[in-house]
């Protein structure tokens, strides 16, 4: 499912924390930064701005009159737009974020979370506080409530180690209870993690939480989507749990109600073709109302151990499961690529045998990491030349070049480029 439509990543990521204004944001970030200040446009009218206009620098300088062209933007709102575009203090909002090390991302940057570019409403930027890393590619969002039980929290915490162990990196919203659980678990065992506030990162919520998010930043980071100063405000974690969602490869529940935030991220997860979990809960626990409801109805998959999760993941799954992480559980025989051939199953099932223009790599490659690989040369090309002559769709190709990289087959360059290199 769509553990092939998005296990698609972060290679490009941060190379670190940033304290001067010019390397707090790209210059397209600036442009893309006074749209996200401007009041009356969000991450889907934006995207239909850049649709209709073709960048976003272009719809700047644009009137009134051709902002009204854009579906969801009327004659008054046009106007509001065109005055408040011009009269925004970017510079103000790039100062604060520099004196908190933080650094704003826009859709055009490298360092842009790939998964997130591939959801229908892209946050217009991002704001970034601590490090990605090219690990974060694989990534798997954990939520459920506040308020959980003792066995919910065991769970999150457990999940947490075990996903983070295997070389997952954990997302999620830094709240109390199965959210904070979850992440300390994953630090705890030297893992990564990365927290999504629906709030400005200029402050951290909840306040008891802040040794957590101290440690997040120095194992992962914090993000938001939202100006700097920006209070707490309810109607701002619906819209962050979206990028919770839109993160990772999949999202775990542990524990949630059926009216909860935790179940929101799951109508995200799966509008955006991604994998849905759930941990069963006490059937008199009204906490796990919403988890258990989702299993009843088919709509996640029933989670009792990592390879529960790893099954579902296709190919990513598999190479996790190959790297012999010492915290994941081992899902038997005839699971280890087999270090003498490259026979694997199409998607029929049918057994095949594939082989590259480097025959002698020892990895397993089903028929479209072959076809990708054998695209990819010495030489960088860009990714979305091999989507154009793979064949294949998308979403399948964009898995390819995640389950190559984790095998050391190819690597991803900046500028959208992928290259062989490690292991062939």
């Amino acid at each position: 499912m769509l553990a092939r439509l998005c296990a698609w990543s972060l290679a490009r990521t941060i190379a670190g924390r940033v304290t001067v204004m010019d390397e707090t944001i790209s210059e397209s970030g600036r442009v893309h930064l006074r749209w996200a200040l401007c009041e009356g446009i969000g991450p889907i009218v934006f995207g239909r701005l850049l649709l209709h206009f073709g960048d976003a620098e272009t719809a700047l300088g644009l009137p009134a009159a051709q902002l009204q062209e854009v579906k969801g933007i009327g004659r008054g709102a046009a106007d509001r737009v065109a005055r408040g575009r011009e009269s925004v203090d970017i510079d103000a909002e790039i100062e604060t974020a520099a004196e908190h090390s933080v650094r704003i991302l826009c859709r055009d940057d490298d360092e842009f979370p790939e998964l997130l570019r591939h959801i229908p409403d892209v946050p217009i930027v991002l704001y970034v506080k601590g490090r990605l890393q090219p690990q974060d590619a694989v990534a798997l969002a954990i939520v459920g409530t506040r308020r959980c039980s003792i066995y919910g929290g065991e769970q999150a915490r457990r999940f947490g180690e075990l996903l983070a162990g295997a070389g997952f990196t954990v997302v999620s919203g830094l709240a109390r209870g199965i959210d904070a659980f979850a992440q300390h678990g994953a630090l705890d065992s030297a893992g990564r993690s990365i927290g999504v506030l629906g709030n400005g990162l200029t402050e951290v919520y909840p306040a008891e939480n802040r040794a957590l998010a101290d440690k997040l930043i120095e194992n992962g980071a914090l993000l938001s989507e939202l100006p700097m100063r920006t209070a707490v405000r309810r109607e701002s974690f619906d819209p962050r749990n979206r990028i919770i969602a839109g993160l990772g490869l999949g999202t775990l529940l542990v524990e949630a109600p059926l009216r909860s935030g935790a179940m929101i991220t799951a109508r995200y997860t799966t509008e955006y073709n991604r994998e849905v979990f759930a941990i069963p809960g006490r059937l008199q626990e009204p906490a796990a109302q919403g988890t258990n409801a989702l299993i009843r109805d088919a709509a996640a998959k029933l989670v009792t151990g990592l390879d529960d999760i790893l099954a579902e993941l296709g190919e990513v799954g598999l190479t996790m499961m190959q790297k012999g992480s010492e915290a994941a559980e081992r899902a038997g025989p005839g699971n280890a690529a087999d270090p003498t051939t490259n026979e694997s199953a199409d998607a029929s099932g049918t057994p095949t045998t594939v082989r590259t223009s480097q025959s002698e790599s020892p990895w397993k490659l089903s028929r479209i990491e072959a076809r990708v690989f054998d695209l990819i040369g010495p030489d960088p090309i860009l990714q979305d030349a091999v989507l154009s002559a793979s064949s294949f769709p998308p979403g399948e190709v964009l898995a390819a070049f995640t389950a190559l990289e984790l095998k050391g087959l190819i690597k991803r360059l900046p500028g959208q480029l992928v290259v062989r290199g490690g292991r062939v």
